[in-house]
């Protein structure tokens, strides 16, 4: 055999190192200045500042929701595609499917366990994610538009949830969806009322379209499978990609005393003053906050960061890990529920939707419009307005903005579960309108239900403590607290105080034996 060219020889003894070095330009970061460059020069650390405030770095400050959430979805994407591989979208063959993933598949059991605790749980750390960043007062400006970009997170994370749930065609998803399409279809309940239902008929719309047919068969079984591995998912990788963006673009997490780099009124994300309304815009260039020197950004607390490699992303990389090993031992512990085989015949009694949805179902057994869409509308409305509402800065990056803002916090967290605790227990105890006044109209019990009552109540609670305080953000906590006590207190009664037929018992023990 001919002898190999010397120089063809090295060259191909540093093909590994050349390709390394190509990858990663400015080899391993060792100093402030290439760590900030590999992060700036990188297409996916890009999304972080090349520079980290500390104080973000602290446990306590986020407790590492939004990268929890994040590291969760990244599981079920993993481990989704995987089920995707075994898995066969139709109602002849989904149940024995997810049968053949559970029992035969190697290493499927743990796949279908994990990918069904990280759901559950991306669900509650997005929860709590939200609740930390309202409490922290994290969405005021300039952070109003990535406070809704987060909460249109929330709404798709719990389709996530919903569409999948249906997937493995058991009895347990088929009457949970068929609960979750009836709500979808109840709009029917007000023109049925009116009598216009012939002609207007935007429930039975609804419904259609969430199902393909006016009941949960094939075409829904295809519909949700299509939403929750293709469409869902790729809607929510670009609003995490905005989402991530917007964080580094409006100054890193919100701090106690404000964000510097955003102190003056339209200065821009690098901490350099951006042109005045009605100005031609400049460009302005920085040195990535590495020096001091007499420049628009000189001390804006560049003491107070560390450079974002390796200090964030070595957390992040431990908040993965710690979230996946989690996830795994939660998947080894617990079996993922798998009931008997769909029946349309034989409805589950307790039939409950997915935990996260039995709030609703609590308030949709009074009145499924109200309960189902008037309460989550306005809820999600109301969330969406409070950055734009309360425009005060102050107190930003600080839990519960100051001592009044807990003190006003915890009234509200005590009244508002009195309230919520009344309105499940008035109709246990002394029955509601039909009760009452059996002819009584369907449009007084679709207006005046417990729901609606417990809506109206913590508004005007919120509008008596803006009176009291002068102060929006006072409103606002008091506002939110009622919905997050409100939300905890009836999805507790729904998930273990209701029995068959949706009868109230204190125990599962009290349940009738059949």
């Amino acid at each position: 055999m001919a002898e190999v060219n010397p120089t063809i020889r090295t060259r191909l003894e540093s093909v590994g190192r050349d390709l390394i070095d190509s990858i990663f330009r400015h080899g391993k970061p060792v100093t402030d200045r290439s760590r900030s460059q590999a992060v700036f020069t990188n297409l996916f650390l890009h999304l972080h500042p090349t520079r980290t405030h500390v104080r973000t770095l602290r446990p306590t400050t986020t407790l590492g929701l939004g990268t929890i959430s994040f590291s969760l979805f990244v599981v079920l994407t993993v481990t989704g595609v995987l089920l995707m591989l075994y898995f066969k979208p139709s109602v002849e063959l989904a149940y024995d499917s997810v049968k053949d993933i559970h029992y035969v598949v190697p290493l499927g059991r743990i796949m279908r366990n994990v990918h069904r605790w990280a759901a559950h749980l991306m669900v509650a750390a997005v929860f709590l994610h939200m609740f930390r960043v309202f409490y922290s007062a994290a969405y005021a400006k300039p952070r109003e538009f990535n406070w809704l970009v987060g909460l249109a997170l929330l709404v798709l994370t719990l389709a996530l949830s919903f569409t999948g749930y249906l997937l493995p065609w058991d009895q347990l998803a088929y009457w949970a969806i068929t609960i979750g399409a009836n709500i979808a279809g109840s709009p029917s309940e007000l023109t049925d009322a009116l009598g216009i239902t012939k002609w207007f008929d935007p429930g039975g719309l609804q419904k259609e379209i969430l199902l393909g047919s006016q009941s949960v068969g094939g075409e829904a079984l295809i519909r949700f499978y299509t939403l929750h591995v293709i469409v869902l998912p790729l809607v929510l990788s670009a609003l995490i990609g905005v989402h991530f963006w917007r964080i580094r673009k409006d100054g890193g997490l919100a701090r106690p005393g404000g964000t510097p780099t955003h102190a003056g009124k339209g200065a821009s994300p690098e901490g350099t003053p951006a042109s005045s309304p009605g100005e031609e815009p400049t460009k302005t260039y920085g040195l990535m906050c590495i020096v001091r020197d007499r420049r628009p950004a000189t001390n804006l607390d560049p003491a107070d960061t560390v450079p974002s490699w390796p200090y964030l992303l070595r957390a992040e990389v431990l908040i993965f890990l710690a979230t996946f090993v989690a996830c795994l031992a939660l998947g080894l512990a617990f079996d993922a529920p798998l009931k008997e085989l769909a029946n349309p015949g034989i409805p589950e009694n307790p039939a409950k939707a997915p935990w996260y949805f039995l709030g609703l179902q609590e308030i949709v057994s009074y009145s499924a419009f109200v309960g189902g869409l008037i309460v989550p509308a306005v809820t999600v409305l109301g969330l969406a307005l409070v950055p734009y509402i309360d425009r005060d800065t102050t107190g930003t990056g600080t839990y519960f903005t100051s001592h009044r803002g807990r003190k006003w916090t915890l009234i509200t967290l005590a009244l508002a579960a009195v309230l919520a605790v009344v309105a499940v227990a008035v109709p246990v105890n002394i029955g509601w309108i039909r009760d009452w006044y059996p002819d009584a109209s369907q449009l007084i019990v679709i207006a005046v239900n417990p729901g609606s009552l417990l809506m109206l109540a913590y508004a005007g609670w919120s509008l008596l403590v803006l009176r009291l305080t002068r102060s929006k953000r006072m409103a606002a906590l008091a506002l939110f607290t009622c919905f997050v006590v409100g939300f905890v207190i009836l999805t507790y009664v729904g998930m273990e105080l209701r029995g068959p037929n949706w009868d109230f018992f204190w125990s599962k023990a009290d349940w009738p034996v059949h």
